[in-house]
C-alpha cells in the first residue's frame, strides 16, 4: 500500500506536496476548496501550473476529498441542487489539477431507496458536467443517522444505477474507521477476510481505488464516525497490520485523516510491514 495523508493547502493547493514530503508520505489527499462552504473562487492558472509542476517533481499520486456540505442524496431540492453543482465543480477542479480521484460521501436521506437513487443521479450529473479521467469515488460511511453508504450493498446499488458509459469513472474509497463503526469487524483474521471477501463479491476489489486509514474512538457497530490515531482506538494495530501487508492492495493509496500527527502515524503503519 502507498501510505500518505490528507495534507493542508494553506498558501495554495500546490503547497500540499511539500507538507507531504515533510511527513514522509507516498501519496496525498487534499481539499481543492473550502470544505465547509458552498462558494469557491476558481483556481488560478498560475496555481494550477505550480500544482502540476509539484506533482511531476515529487511523483506523488494525489486525490481530493469533496466538501462536507455535499449531500447528493438530499430530499430537499435546494440542498440537492447545491450539492450536485458543488460535486460537479469539484470534479472539474480535480481535472484541472490532474488528480486521480475525488472522494465523496453519498449523503443522507431517511428514505433509503430514494436516497440511493438520488446519489446515483448526482454522480451522473457531475460526471457528465466534468468530462475527463478523474474517478469519482464513493466513500464507505459509518451510517450515522440517515447516512447512506454504510454497507457494500448500498454502494453497489448507487453505482449500478449510474449509466454504463459514466460508470467506468466511478469506484470506492474504503475508510477503516467507518467500516468498523458500520459493523464490519476487522480485528480478527476471520473478520478481516470475511469483510474483504464480501467487498469483492459485492463490488469487486478492482473498484477500490483508495483507503482512508483511521482508527476509531467508538465501538464496533456504533454507527458513529470518530477518528483516532493508528493503534490508539478500538480497532488497534492488527487490522492495519493485515491491510498494509495485503498484496491485493500493494499499489493502492491509503490516506491518513488523523489530524496533526501524520509523520508519527505513518511511522506506526510502516512498522507493521512484514
Amino acid at each position: 500500500m502507498l501510505l500518505g495523508a490528507h495534507e493542508g493547502i494553506a498558501g495554495g493547493v500546490s503547497t500540499a506536496f511539500a507538507r507531504a514530503e515533510e511527513d514522509g508520505a507516498e501519496c496525498l489527499q487534499i481539499f481543492t476548496r473550502n470544505a465547509r462552504g458552498w462558494a469557491a473562487k476558481p483556481l488560478e492558472a498560475g496555481e494550477i501550473a505550480r500544482f502540476r509542476a509539484e506533482a511531476r517533481r515529487t511523483g506523488l499520486p494525489a486525490a481530493a476529498h469533496a466538501s462536507y456540505l455535499v449531500n447528493a442524496a438530499a430530499g430537499d431540492p435546494e440542498i440537492r441542487r447545491k450539492s450536485w453543482a458543488g460535486l460537479a465543480d469539484e470534479l472539474a477542479r480535480c481535472e484541472q489539477l490532474g488528480l486521480f480521484a475525488l472522494v465523496f460521501h453519498p449523503g443522507s436521506n431517511p428514505d433509503e431507496a430514494e436516497g440511493l437513487k438520488l446519489a446515483a443521479e448526482g454522480m451522473a450529473h457531475a460526471l457528465e458536467a466534468a468530462p475527463g479521467q478523474v474517478k469519482l469515488l464513493i466513500e464507505t460511511t459509518a451510517g450515522q443517522g440517515a447516512s447512506l453508504g454504510h454497507t457494500f450493498e448500498q454502494l453497489a446499488a448507487i453505482r449500478d444505477a449510474i449509466p454504463a458509459g459514466l460508470r467506468r469513472r466511478t469506484g470506492v474509497c474504503v475508510d477503516t474507521c467507518h467500516l468498523f463503526s458500520a459493523g464490519y469487524d476487522l480485528t480478527t483474521d476471520e473478520g478481516y477476510e470475511a469483510t474483504i471477501a464480501r467487498l469483492d463479491r459485492t463490488l469487486g476489489l478492482g473498484l477500490v481505488h483508495a483507503f482512508h486509514l483511521n482508527d476509531s474512538k467508538k465501538a464496533l457497530g456504533s454507527r458513529v464516525d470518530r477518528h483516532e490515531h493508528i493503534g490508539e482506538g478500538t480497532l488497534g494495530l492488527s487490522p492495519f497490520r493485515r491491510l498494509v501487508n495485503d498484496q491485493r492492495f500493494a499499489r493502492t493509496p491509503g490516506f491518513l485523516e488523523t489530524d496533526l500527527r501524520f509523520r508519527e502515524n505513518l511511522s506506526v503503519l510502516r512498522s507493521l510491514i512484514a
